[in-house]
């Protein structure tokens, strides 16, 4: 399965639970998105908040998934290529110097 199909997947569960109204109770507009994004990232810092063990993967990979959804439905909604982006900033990244700090 490619990022398209997660993406189309993923719209489709958040239409099944009619989020996409217009008098959802929970509107998926990019700033809501982006706070549950971070939200989320922040769940899966939990996993390590006082340890550096992984003690339970598949919470993580629930974390994970849910870091996911939120990544490609904002990708979605903007519409950006997420995949087109990722390699872009991949191939910046070949170019940086990474021992004087430069980004």
């Amino acid at each position: 399965m490619d990022i398209s199909e997660l993406t189309n997947k993923m719209h489709h569960f958040v239409r099944s639970q009619g989020w996409y109204e217009d008098d959802s109770c929970r509107p998926q507009s990019l700033r809501n998105l982006a706070i549950s994004l971070n939200l989320e990232a922040s769940e899966v810092l939990e996993h390590f908040q006082w340890n550096s063990n992984l003690d339970d993967r598949e919470a993580l990979a629930e974390e994970l998934a849910d870091v996911g959804l939120y990544l490609l439905q904002i990708a979605s909604i903007a519409n950006i290529d997420l995949e087109e982006a990722i390699l872009s900033k991949l191939e910046q990244n070949y170019g940086r110097n990474w021992e004087d700090g430069s980004k």
